[in-house]
């Protein structure tokens, strides 16, 4: 029978979680609606493709600054006052939209808000990290939590539509998502975070990061992790302005397929949390990443017609890719230093969030055609699919995440749910 203890400690652990999914939504409503927004800032700015990205450049680099220098915060501070310190600045970026009509103004806003971001999802990450019990849980959650970042990822491109057709400004997503975070600020100051299961002897320092950057193992997720955001950025960055011009039999598709993508990404997601708790991750991450970049190629050597069922369709398989890399990266090192890693990850996320959309429209625009921004989120998705093809055969990691298992993870185990306070 359960103590009262137990049932409170299950509950505070749930109500953390829930925490955790919604600040994933909530911000993803302006990262992934950036999609839907360049289009109506070029015509508004009257910008090309290499300065309209210039929105996705500035919220992409603040994260990736505080990412690899503040990701320590986590563990240094906890993850309490992490997560408030982020989401204040993320607020307060949101909400000074409604105060400016400056390109430049909006820019910088970006990045402060990508700045907290960056902060907040190292704290965030970090804690989901001290809820868990196995590095099989890990990845499991982490996919739940890329499910309702999925969520948020459909609501932020839908609000933008919504503005622009009823004549409304496509400032109006900012407005709503800085309105939500100032709720999710209440909520965490309110709520119990657990205790760490494993102190550190020394406080993490701001060079953690790059001491971990020297380990191969950071390296071959950070990778992963490039090669993955950039395949996706050529969905969710250029595929609007590829197939705004298309005029076929599926020009419905063809305008909502941003959003199916979408849809398709978070439904895989939730997939992916039940796919994981039965079956090895890197079997998984192999099967997705080869379908995803068939897809991709498909796609590119077909027309615009094509196009808009093939792109759409990658969401499904690209869904799992990034919170299980992402998680098993995170789970390879001790809790301690969960928040270092996790922000150094996010840091190698942001760089190709930054490089990859602006390489694809650079070279969109030097040839003409939009249609080699797919081309290059093509060859990014097979070198994923060979690097994921490498982890399946020779497992380099099994050995260090068993012995995660029964540390730190096992630990956290032996304490759930009394463990919580």
């Amino acid at each position: 029978m359960e103590s009262k203890t137990d049932i409170a400690g299950a509950q505070g652990s749930t109500l953390l979680k829930a925490l955790v999914f919604a600040m994933f939504a909530m911000f993803a409503m302006t990262t992934d609606s950036v999609g839907t927004v360049i289009p109506e800032v070029i015509r508004e700015f009257r910008l090309g493709l290499t300065a309209g990205g210039a929105f996705q450049y500035a919220t992409m680099s603040g994260i990736g600054i505080s990412a690899i220098g503040l990701g320590f915060l986590a563990d240094r501070i906890g993850r309490k006052t992490t997560i408030l310190v982020g989401l204040a600045m993320f607020a307060l970026g949101s909400a000074l939209f409604a105060a400016g009509h400056d390109l430049m103004f909006f820019v910088v806003l970006l990045f402060l808000s990508g700045l907290g971001i960056g902060i907040f999802k190292a704290g965030s990450l970090a804690l989901i990290g001290d809820l868990s019990r196995s590095t099989r849980e890990h990845a499991s959650t982490m996919n739940l939590i890329e499910g309702f970042f999925g969520v948020g990822a459909i609501i932020g491109p839908a609000i933008v539509a919504y503005l622009v057709q009823s004549g409304s400004s496509w400032k109006g997503v900012y407005l709503v998502a800085g309105g939500m975070c100032a709720l999710l600020i209440l909520a965490t100051a309110l709520a119990r975070f657990p205790r760490p299961i494993l102190a550190r002897a020394e406080p993490a320092r701001a060079s953690e990061a790059l001491r971990l950057a020297a380990d191969p193992t950071a390296w071959f997720f950070g990778a992963a992790l490039m090669l993955y955001v950039g395949a996706e950025a050529a969905i969710y960055v250029w595929a609007p302005t590829y197939l705004e011009g298309y005029a076929g039999s599926w020009t419905t598709l063809a305008a909502y397929s941003v959003s199916i993508f979408f849809v398709l990404r978070a439904t895989g997601r939730f997939l992916g949390a039940w796919l994981l708790a039965r079956f090895n991750w890197s079997t998984v991450l192999l099967i997705c990443s080869g379908a995803m970049a068939l897809l991709f190629w498909i796609a590119v050597w077909g027309d615009r017609e094509v196009a808009a069922f093939a792109l759409p369709a990658t969401g499904l398989f690209m869904s799992v890719l990034y919170p299980t890399i992402n998680s098993t990266g995170i789970s390879c090192y001790d809790k301690g230093r969960h928040g270092s890693i996790a922000g150094l990850l996010l840091f190698f996320t942001c760089v190709s969030a930054v490089f990859a959309p602006l390489a694809m429209g650079a070279i969109g625009e030097a040839k003409g055609d939009s249609a080699w921004a797919l081309g290059l989120g093509a060859v990014f998705g097979t070198l994923l699919a060979l690097l994921c093809a490498w982890n399946y055969r020779f497992s380099p990691f099994a050995r260090r995440l068993a012995t995660r298992d029964i540390g730190d993870y096992g630990a956290a185990a032996a304490l759930a749910p009394a463990g919580q306070p």
